[in-house]
């Protein structure tokens, strides 16, 4: 440097960034890196799958995320045999998937950032797809509702449409009366050979069985559509037949000219961020200390020779994850956790996990705010919290969450996805939330999509309606003083004037 001073104070300013590599820093309790990672392989040698004629399928699979990640293991090779011999073969035909709370900070951005282009070209085309199978999704329980899907089915599996389309319907319709299943056979003997059953088992482990899904029903329709496909969703095309109407954009009078467009004119096709959560169970060991502390054993490093939790069941979820006190009668110690930082310890009923497309469900009704379902975003919400200053925050999309039970928690909580799988919580259990590869492909009417949700959310919520405010009337300052000046009284003018139209003048004269 020498002894010049300026040259020295150049120096100093000249700021030097190291970034960590990838493996530096990971997730402690989420993570397990082997040296020989193991990937599940088919059982069927050299089988290959046909190729799906869904397009959200094929562009799925083209974006190459899976193969740029690392494969890990969370359980001991024994166990992961045990379980793999347990596990049927149906579906074992893909490699299994890396889950995103495995992933590494960047490449968990990289994976949300392919979500998004993915997203954006799919929200400014009109899509046209190739469609053969078709699954139609109904309340089972609702009798006219069954009718209308028979009404559907019917009209699909008619000689009169271009395509001979295959139609899953769900197996308990098969003796079902209303929608007798037999009659529709007897019509066209064509139609038993084309009119097929799903069950929950194959819509999950063989989505690329279908090329496209219609509901009748409501949100919650849609809810369980998304719940029974948790990987890659097929577009999925909603008829307004529930309560509310968020999710469903078609009217159900109009549907032969609903479907008949969307498959010759194409789909417009808005993909809707979705959680990944995993429960993670506390594993007991005999050389535990008497006091265990769940915050030191989330962050910070982890010993390779003691892993503290072990997985039991991923979910996908649209609307939200939900943790809460439960059938207990005393409020919940939460933990909350964002990569590998401790954020708080929240104390309330519970708290509301929400995506954007969640958050005018439970989200809205525990006080969060309303979210446009295209902003890459997770909501937090606390439900009845024990302190005012809790306020709801919003967190990116690239952010692992964790909320855990203490293990001086004085009861259990209950976590659940999407309303369903209520599952209990014990001391030193937690929840891992992040975002999904796996996004829903929710088909949109054409035209602009975000004057359509504003629209959805004034017709279902009556968002900021009140009457209007009635405007003030004008008051001619010239005028008046012209009339000042020669000597005239402008508010006797202005008294005649309100009088010509109807008016009773100023609230605090006295008329006589």
């Amino acid at each position: 440097m020498g002894s010049d001073s300026s040259s020295e104070d150049d120096y100093n300013r000249k700021i030097e960034v190291v970034f960590d590599s990838e493996t530096a820093r990971r997730r402690k309790s989420s993570f397990v890196l082997t040296d020989q990672p193991r990937v599940d392989k088919s059982r069927r040698p050299h089988a290959e799958r046909a190729k799906s004629q869904c397009l959200v399928h094929q562009i799925v699979e083209k974006t190459k995320v899976e193969s740029e990640l690392e494969q890990i293991d969370e359980v001991e090779p024994s166990v992961a045999t045990e379980s793999i011999d347990r596990e049927p073969m149906l579906g074992k035909e893909e490699n299994r998937p890396v889950e995103s709370r495995l992933l590494t900070k960047k490449q968990l951005s990289d994976m949300a950032i392919s979500v998004r282009a993915l997203a954006k070209k799919l929200g400014n085309l009109k899509v046209r797809l190739k469609i053969r199978a078709i699954f139609l999704l109904t309340k089972i329980h609702d009798k006219t509702l069954i009718v209308k899907t028979r009404e559907v089915a019917r009209w699909l599996l008619s000689r009169d449409r271009s395509v001979p389309y295959i139609v899953y319907v769900q197996d308990i319709l098969q003796e079902n009366p209303s929608f007798d299943a037999a009659g529709l056979v007897a019509e066209d003997p064509s139609y038993g050979e084309r009119l097929k059953y799903w069950n929950v088992n194959l819509a999950r482990r063989r989505p690329h069985t279908f090329d496209f899904v219609i509901t009748l029903g409501g949100d919650g329709t849609v809810l369980y559509a998304s719940w029974l496909f948790q990987r890659v969703v097929p577009p999925v095309l909603s008829f307004a037949l529930g309560s509310l109407g968020f999710l469903t954009k078609f009217d159900f009078d109009s549907y032969q000219t609903t479907l008949s467009q969307a498959i010759k004119d194409g789909v417009t096709i808005s993909l809707r961020l979705r959680f990944e959560g995993t429960v993670m169970r506390s594993q007991k060991r005999h050389d535990d200390a008497d006091h265990r502390d769940i915050v030191e054993e989330l962050i910070g490093e982890e010993a390779d020779d003691r892993k503290t939790h072990v997985p039991d069941g991923t979910f996908e979820i649209l609307n939200d994850i939900v943790v809460d006190r439960g059938p207990n009668p005393t409020m919940s110690t939460i933990e909350l956790f964002g990569d590998e930082e401790h954020l708080t310890t929240v104390q309330a009923d519970g708290i509301c996990v929400a995506t954007p497309t969640g958050s005018t469900a439970y989200n809205l009704a525990a006080g969060g705010s309303l979210c446009h379902p295209e902003n890459p975003v997770i909501l937090v919400t606390a439900i009845c919290a024990h302190t005012l200053s809790f306020r709801p925050i919003i967190l990116p999309d690239t952010i692992v969450l964790r909320l855990g039970v203490p293990y001086d928690a004085r009861s259990n909580s209950w976590a659940s996805f999407d309303g369903r799988e209520r599952i209990e919580l014990f001391p030193g259990d937690y929840v891992t939330i992040s975002a999904s590869r796996y996004p829903f492909a929710n088909v949109m009417p054409p035209g602009r999509r975000s004057e359509d949700w504003v629209n959805s959310i004034s017709r279902t919520l009556q968002w900021n309606s009140r009457q209007r405010q009635k405007a003030f009337v004008e008051w001619d300052g010239e005028n008046n003083e012209t009339k000042e000046a020669n000597g005239k009284n402008p508010q006797s003018d202005d008294n005649r004037q309100d009088k010509k139209r109807g008016g009773q003048g100023h609230p605090g004269w006295h008329q006589e």
